[in-house]
């Protein structure tokens, strides 16, 4: 056993295994963002646009294998708190074989339709020769995402939030360097940023692995524990969907919301990518940390801990509404000198959009915030299906409102930015709606 939640001083106990995860997940948005910037400033605008469209739909391709390694990590969490060995290590053979034969579907799959994506998300003609040549280097590392979210959720689960941070630093680095050596050095164009950030993820994915393999008995039984039990597969089925629906759902609201955005042209497509990325970074803290607060309410969840969970919980909204305040306040003012991180200053009228983007947006992290924590409340609880109704809430409102209030003249593409942060604030009053109706029964 690895890091007990169960125990001792419970906000001092839950940053230090969050702020790991947190840091880690810094690192990994290092890997689309150094491609944003390097792209951005020295291949041009529709490369740009290209390679921040095609973000957006790794983000929601990866998003089903890190909901599925989410839901199962909620298993493997649960399994820990009740000290039952035997139970997690079925779970985590079960989660293999479920997991890894998905991965090889999605895999096939996105090969299988790569020409009808340009259809499908409206990608202008200007734009489609760089996307198509960068997905098709980026798909080939699916299959490392899952090698690493499949053995991070495994230790994260047990405690251990460190070892994935140690490798995604290492490949973050590498991310870099690869992407200024293929890009600049070799002239390789968006291929070469998609060639440096697959070679990363694999170093990750195998990384992690083997050092899963070499500290952690659980995971070697893998290798000969192969008398699968039904119920243990139903089990981390039932967590496993519902938490990957919930992730692909607000990931294919998110690419749907990109197709309208494409719409726009390649000006509004270029200030979305760019945004969209300082976006991430400025909520990726309060969402990893509502991943962290998800882990040990569960361990204590299956440890019985009623009084820990209901005092994690007030310690943890109060943190993550403190960080959003911040988040807020240095986006607004500094909208500007952001965007010009990823767009030369010439670039006026992308720079304008990509600022009021992130104006609107960073006017309500809180929302965001508080949506990532009843998320992983809910994971913790045994209740993923809840999880995934606040994501139809949110991603239902955003979609709608976005090609409604974009049709209206008077919006335009401020109705797209306008339809996300209303999304979350309905989804945060459904989510504490429902918790404040049934906390008893949840903890009594």
């Amino acid at each position: 056993m690895d890091g007990d939640l169960t125990k001792g001083p419970i906000m001092p106990s839950m940053m230090r295994f969050a702020v790991p995860m947190i840091l880690g997940n810094l690192l990994q948005q290092c890997y689309n963002v150094a491609d944003t910037l390097i792209v951005g400033k020295f291949l041009g605008s529709n490369a740009l646009a290209a390679v921040g469209s095609a973000f957006t739909l790794m983000t929601f391709l990866t998003s089903i294998l890190l909901g599925l390694c989410m839901g199962s990590g909620a298993v493997y969490s649960i399994r820990f708190g009740q000290r039952d060995e035997e139970g997690l290590t079925d779970s985590v053979c079960a989660s293999f074989v479920l997991i890894g034969g998905l991965t090889i579907l999605l895999n096939l799959a996105a090969f299988a339709c790569l020409d009808g994506i340009r259809i499908f998300m409206q990608v202008p003609g200007e734009v489609w020769g760089h996307m198509r040549e960068y997905l098709a280097v980026i798909f080939c590392g699916i299959t490392a995402t899952f090698l690493y979210n499949y053995a991070a959720s495994f230790l994260r689960a047990v405690g251990n939030s460190v070892v994935p941070l140690v490798f995604l630093a290492v490949s973050s680095v590498l991310n870099i360097l690869l992407d200024l050596w293929y890009v600049l050095g070799l002239g390789q164009g968006v291929a070469g940023a998609a060639k440096a950030t697959v070679i990363s993820q694999y170093i990750s994915g195998i990384g992690i692995v083997a050092y899963g393999l070499l500290r952690c008995p659980q995971l070697r039984a893998v290798r000969r524990h192969w008398s699968l039990r039904a119920a243990c597969i139903r089990e981390i089925a039932g967590f496993s969907i519902l938490t990957c629906v919930q992730q692909s759902v607000m990931n294919l609201g998110i690419l749907m919301v990109q197709g309208l955005v494409n719409s726009f042209g390649a000006v509004v497509m270029a200030a979305f990518a760019a945004a969209v990325k300082i976006d991430a970074f400025a909520y990726m803290p309060v969402q990893d940390f509502g991943n962290a607060c998800s882990t040990f309410l569960a361990q204590n969840y299956g440890a019985r801990e009623e009084g820990r969970i209901r005092k994690g919980l007030k310690g943890a909204l109060a943190a993550s509404m403190g960080f959003c305040i911040v988040a807020s306040i240095l986006v607004c003012v500094f909208a500007r000198q952001l965007m010009e991180l990823f767009i030369d200053s010439s670039e006026t009228e992308i720079i304008q959009e990509g600022v009021r983007y992130l104006r609107i947006e960073g006017a309500f992290y809180w929302g965001i915030g508080c949506l990532f924590l009843l998320y992983g409340l809910y994971r913790a609880l045994g209740k993923p299906g809840m999880s995934v109704f606040l994501t139809v809430v949110s991603l239902g409102t955003r979609v709608a409102l976005a090609y409604a209030l974009s049709a209206v003249p008077a919006f335009g593409v401020a109705g797209i930015w306008w339809s996300i942060p209303i999304g979350w604030v309905l989804a945060d009053l459904a989510g504490m709606a429902y918790y404040l109706k049934n906390k008893g029964r949840f903890l009594g």
